[in-house]
């Protein structure tokens, strides 16, 4: 059986340019992407998403070859494509095509 993999968590930031100097000050992580309403951090072994409060709710992220079977997947600007989900608790979780 092929495992699911584990993308990104996302939490929510009141600024992203401030939370991203005070991650990268604190931690040995690598900004991949920052734009005023989100910033993805790659650590070692996962990435984090610092995402506006306007723009994206708290999630975590399963990368998946496919994710038709979650809905209709809305492209990002970034290249990847993903369907928003719910578990059983009401967390949110993005299904992610990259």
């Amino acid at each position: 059986m092929k495992l699911d993999k584990m993308h990104h968590i996302a939490i929510q930031v009141s600024d992203i340019k401030k939370s991203v100097d005070w991650y990268k000050s604190k931690f040995a992580c690598k900004v991949d992407y920052c734009d005023s309403s989100w910033a993805l951090l790659r650590f070692a072994n996962i990435s984090m998403a610092l995402v506006s409060k306007n723009e994206h709710p708290p999630h975590y992220a399963i990368e998946r070859d496919s994710i038709t079977e979650f809905g209709v997947a809305t492209p990002h600007r970034d290249g990847t494509s993903s369907v928003y989900i719910e578990d059983l608790d009401g967390n949110t979780i993005e299904m992610l095509k990259l």
